[in-house]
């Protein structure tokens, strides 16, 4: 079995180790396996479920929603669809997000556009 030194998690993952503790500490993720010096070993499954903590949290769901999650996770197959339910209205609010997020860049284009021919006048008129 492969497993990771925090250093090769931080890079997987781009989490900090210090944001990795945290995790550990307020329980997103379980108690981390040890060297015999003492030294977290993190293993396969700990980098995916990283990985999966990394896309909740870049996609802006709420701590308390990712301890609920985990909870569910961590209670048992018979959770699956409350499990279910918590990522399907979390993908509601990441494709409310985007749509937001198009609607910005539009507006940025249309101003980028304004600016652009402005500065293009003015450097005619210098002509």
């Amino acid at each position: 079995m492969d497993s990771y030194s925090p250093a090769e998690v931080t890079a997987r993952t781009g989490f900090s180790i210090d944001t990795i503790r945290y995790y550990e500490r307020i329980g997103l993720l379980h108690e981390v396996g040890r060297t015999a010096g003492g030294r977290r070993r993190f293993t396969e499954e700990d980098l995916r479920f990283l990985q999966l903590l990394r896309c909740l949290r870049d996609t802006d769901m709420p701590i308390a929603e990712m301890l609920r999650f985990v909870g569910l996770l961590r209670d048992g197959e018979h959770t699956a669809a409350q499990r279910l339910e918590v990522l399907r209205e979390h993908e509601k609010r990441v494709t409310e997000q985007i749509e937001r997020l198009h609607g910005h860049q539009e507006h940025i284009r249309m101003k980028i556009t304004y600016y652009r021919a402005e500065s293009e006048q003015q450097n005619v008129a210098a002509v």
